[in-house]
C-alpha cells in the first residue's frame, strides 16, 4: 500500500535552499469583491451569507437580475444582486455554485466576463436513485476541469464542496466547524481561496492538490450525503496533522 506521505518520504533532501514558505502565510483578501453564480440556490446563498457576515463584499448572480436582487435584499449585510454577467464583471473572485446540469451552459455564456478572473468551482456532479447519491464522472474528469476547459482565460480553482447548506444559512450558528479542500494549478490562486475560506469563523482552507485531483473531492459529497442521512447530521471534514 502506498502511504499518503510517500512522495515526501522519498524526496531528496535539499541542500542550501532558503526555508520553504509558511503554508499558512496567506494573503489579505478582505478588500476583494466576491461574486456567487447560483447565489439564489441553497449552497450559493449560504456561502454569500457567510462571506458577507464575515465582512466580505458579495454580489449574488442569477439568470434573472430581479431574482438575484430579491435574494440579496433578504440576506442584507450589504449583499447586492445582479444577472450572472454583471455579477462576473463586478467581482474579483467568482464562486460557481450552479446546479450541475446547468454548469457547462452557464460557464460557456460567461467566458468573456470571466476572462482574467479567479474562478472557484464548488459544483458536485451527482446522480440520485433509490440507493441514494452517487458520483458522476464528467468527460473532462471533474466539474472543475470542465470549468477550466470552458474558461481558458480564467484562473480556475476548486473549493467549498463539502459544506452543509443548512449550516451555512442558519443564522444562529456562529462558526462552521470544517476544513475546505482547495485545488488549483497556481499556488498564488489557491492561497487566495484558502484565505477566503478562513474569513468564515471556524473554517480553514487546506491545499489539496491540482485540478486533476478534483474528481474525488467532488465525489466525496455522495459519501457525506449518506452519512447525513444515516446519522441525521450535517457532516463536514477535518484534516488532521496540518
Amino acid at each position: 500500500m502506498t502511504s499518503p506521505d510517500a512522495a515526501q518520504d522519498g524526496a531528496p533532501k535539499a541542500q542550501g535552499k532558503a526555508p520553504a514558505k509558511d503554508p499558512w502565510d496567506l494573503p489579505d483578501v478582505s478588500g476583494l469583491v466576491v461574486g456567487v453564480l447560483g447565489g439564489t440556490g441553497d449552497q450559493g446563498r449560504g456561502l454569500a451569507y457567510r462571506l458577507a457576515r464575515a465582512g466580505q463584499k458579495v454580489v449574488i448572480g442569477s439568470r434573472a437580475a430581479e431574482r438575484a436582487q430579491a435574494a440579496a435584499d433578504e440576506l442584507g449585510l450589504g449583499v447586492e444582486g445582479a444577472d450572472n454577467a454583471e455579477c462576473a464583471r463586478r467581482s474579483d473572485i467568482v464562486i460557481v455554485a450552479v446546479p450541475w446540469d446547468g454548469h457547462a451552459k452557464t460557464l460557456e455564456a460567461l467566458r468573456e466576463e470571466l476572462a482574467g478572473k479567479l474562478v472557484v468551482d464548488c459544483v458536485n456532479p451527482l446522480g440520485f436513485d433509490k440507493k441514494g447519491a452517487y458520483a458522476l464522472k464528467p468527460e473532462e474528469g471533474s466539474a472543475a476541469e470542465q470549468a477550466a476547459a470552458l474558461l481558458p482565460e480564467s484562473r480556475v480553482t476548486a473549493a467549498f464542496h463539502h459544506l452543509s447548506a443548512v449550516l451555512l444559512q442558519d443564522e444562529s450558528i456562529e462558526e462552521i466547524d470544517t476544513d475546505v479542500m482547495v485545488l488549483g494549478e497556481a499556488r498564488a490562486d489557491t492561497d487566495v481561496v484558502q484565505a477566503l475560506a478562513a474569513r468564515i469563523p471556524g473554517m480553514r482552507g487546506v491545499f489539496a492538490g491540482r485540478l486533476r485531483n478534483a474528481h474525488q473531492v467532488e465525489s466525496l459529497v455522495a459519501n457525506l450525503i449518506s452519512v447525513n442521512r444515516r446519522y441525521k447530521a450535517h457532516a463536514g471534514l477535518r484534516v488532521t496533522d496540518v
